[in-house]
Parts: C-alpha cells; structure tokens; sequence
C-alpha cells in the first residue's frame, strides 16, 4: 500500500526494478480518491497524515521528499469515531481529512434510488450499440423492496448476475440472484 500511494526506487525491494511514481504524485494538480480509509493500517496512517500536513511524500527506498499537489477525497462504511476509540483509527489523520463531511444514506433508506443505479449498471454492461434487457414489473417490485445489504456494490453484482442468465432479453425473478 504504502508503495502504491508514494510510489518507490529501483532496489527498494525484491522486484522493485525501477523507479514508480505513487498515486499522489500521479493525481498531481488532481484528486486521489482513497477508499475505505478505515482498512488502511495504522502504519500507513501516520505516513499519510505526513502527506497532508507537509504535501510532500518519500518513496519506499528513497531519502528525498518530493512536493506533491493534490485534493485528497476519502470514504469509509465504518464509522471512523469508534475505530479512533478503540485505537484502530489516528485522531490526527481523522481530523484532518475530516473537513468537509457528506452522509450518504444506505440504500434501504433511498429507495428511489434503486432504480436509476439498475439502469445504469444495465447499460454499463451491455455497452452501447447494444439493445438493454427489458425489466418486468416483478423485478422492479423486487429491487424496490429489498433492503440492500451490500449497497452500489450488491446491486452492481446482482445486475451482472442477472444479465449472465438473462433470456429472450426480458430481467425476470428466475435470473436474479437467490438471495434477492
């Protein structure tokens, strides 16, 4: 991780062969999203809040700092709070990413967003130029009513699901994952 985020040198370890720039310096002048913050290991962490404060990473191996620019948007399913309680999360680090806040609600408690993600994900999959399956009035009912557990993912996966079993290019109940 720490070697895909600041990059590292030729020698640096087994298999490093050359030189690789980080994705903080390749989002230069950009964003980097990071997700699930909260998996990030505590060693990783503390190297990360470095690179907030002094917007300068040092590749794996190396002694020289590089200046780095870039917007750092971060996300997370665990609620950062009770990891900094129980010593899992930097206070330090939470704090400093935690400028601007946006809440998103778990699909169960959207549902009218249920069906725009399934068209989209629809179309993603077939690609274009081809016709996208048609959804029946039971699947809509289907998808609108379960309470998504796994949120985008699960409905991504379960779109993916159904269109490997489709037929007659019609989405009914009998291609939708079981647990669905």
């Amino acid at each position: 991780l720490e070697s895909e985020m600041f990059g590292h040198v030729r020698g640096a370890f087994t298999g490093a062969t050359s030189n690789k720039k980080g994705l903080f310096e390749a989002a230069e002048g950009g964003t980097i999203f990071l997700d699930e913050i909260g998996a990030m290991p505590l060693s990783i962490q503390g190297k990360l809040l470095r690179v907030l404060q002094e917007k300068e990473i040092r590749r794996v191996g190396s002694n020289d700092n590089v200046p780095v620019d870039a917007r750092v948007l971060a996300a997370t399913n665990t609620l950062l709070e009770d990891m900094i309680t129980q010593g899992r999360f930097r206070q330090d680090l939470y704090y400093r990413l935690n400028i601007i806040q946006i809440n998103i609600e778990p699909l169960r408690n959207r549902k009218e967003d249920i069906m725009p993600l399934v068209n989209h994900f629809i179309h993603k999959e077939t690609g274009e130029g081809r016709e996208a399956p048609t959804i029946s009035p039971d699947v809509r009912r289907i998808l609108e009513s379960y309470s998504w557990p796994g949120n985008v993912r699960e409905i991504e996966n379960a779109i993916k699901h159904a269109l490997t079993f489709v037929r007659d290019n019609l989405i009914t109940k009998d291609v939708l994952p079981p647990k669905i």
